[in-house]
């Protein structure tokens, strides 16, 4: 298991209500509350469903783009992939994202 893949159960562990699950055969976290999906990892990268602020402030970091898992230009407008060089950001980005899909 890479250093990436390792902080990203970290951070998935570390949030209260929450499964370990699969989205499009990709590793990700489920709210428990709904069973909606709210962080995957894809690419060495962790991948966040944001809103707003926490949208624009993932995106705007380098490297940073809209989630494409297929690869086939049919970016999830959403979710948000997010390097590994900014992995000081994922657990903030997390929390965020589990909030909104807590809602949905």
């Amino acid at each position: 298991m890479s250093d990436a893949e390792a902080t990203f159960y970290d951070i998935g562990h570390g949030i209260a209500e929450t499964d370990a699950s699969q989205m499009f055969g990709k590793k990700c976290f489920k709210v428990c509350k709904g069973g909606k999906p709210f962080v995957s990892f894809f690419e060495e990268c962790m991948v966040f469903k944001l809103v707003g602020d926490d949208h624009a402030q993932a995106l705007a970091l380098d490297g940073a783009h809209l989630f494409d898992p297929s690869g086939k230009g049919r970016a999830m407008k959403e979710w948000v992939q997010v390097p590994h060089i900014h992995v000081a950001h994922w657990p903030s980005f997390a929390d965020a994202s589990h909030r909104y899909v807590s809602t949905l």
